[in-house]
């Protein structure tokens, strides 16, 4: 099974849609998975309409219209996949400095991992994806593996560079790739 996995659109706010090759990922995968801040309820309706069957969270940045929940999670080829936009108990932790927020990595992979420990099936693989800082995450924190897609759209705080990931999941195991556009 292909699941695609995306986060952090802003469309339109920062960004006009997604990349055409991440567009074509979402359409031929078995499952999307999309760790939120879409921007807008017509950028959460796209990814529906590409999408033949859709995992998707509500992020800081989305308006009250885009009605999605905290958390989801899907069960996929022996693996829980367990989402959330990955704030710290939902409320933002950063230190501010003339830069903009500084995110405390460390809290948000916790968050991530407990969240996905909280929510999976002890029993089995988990997989916890978050977006919210828009950088590139691929690690096993505390026995869960630990998914951050990016930026689909290469937003800041990310470097410009779009970016989300392919997982293929077979009886339990799991193989990412991440595409750049």
């Amino acid at each position: 099974m292909e699941i695609a996995i995306l986060s952090d659109t802003h469309v339109p706010e920062q960004a006009e849609r997604l990349p055409d090759q991440f567009r074509e990922h979402v359409d031929d995968a078995d499952h999307v998975v999309h760790a939120g801040d879409f921007g807008s309820a017509a950028a959460l309706e796209d990814v529906r309409k590409l999408a033949d069957d859709l995992t998707a969270v509500y992020g800081n940045a989305d308006p009250a219209d885009v009605d999605l929940p905290s958390v989801a999670s899907v069960e996929a080829g022996g693996v829980t996949v367990v989402v959330t936009h990955g704030m710290v108990n939902h409320v933002e932790k950063a230190v501010y400095s003339s830069a903009g927020a500084v995110y405390d990595r460390d809290d948000w992979l916790d968050a991530v991992a407990d969240t996905a420990r909280a929510r999976a099936d002890a029993d089995g693989p988990v997989v916890g994806v978050g977006g919210h800082s828009h950088e590139v995450e691929d690690e096993t924190h505390d026995g869960v593996r630990v998914l951050n897609p990016g930026s689909a759209t290469g937003v800041g705080p990310a470097d410009g560079t779009a970016t989300m990931m392919t997982v293929e999941v077979n009886d339990g195991d799991i193989e990412v790739t991440l595409h750049e556009a």
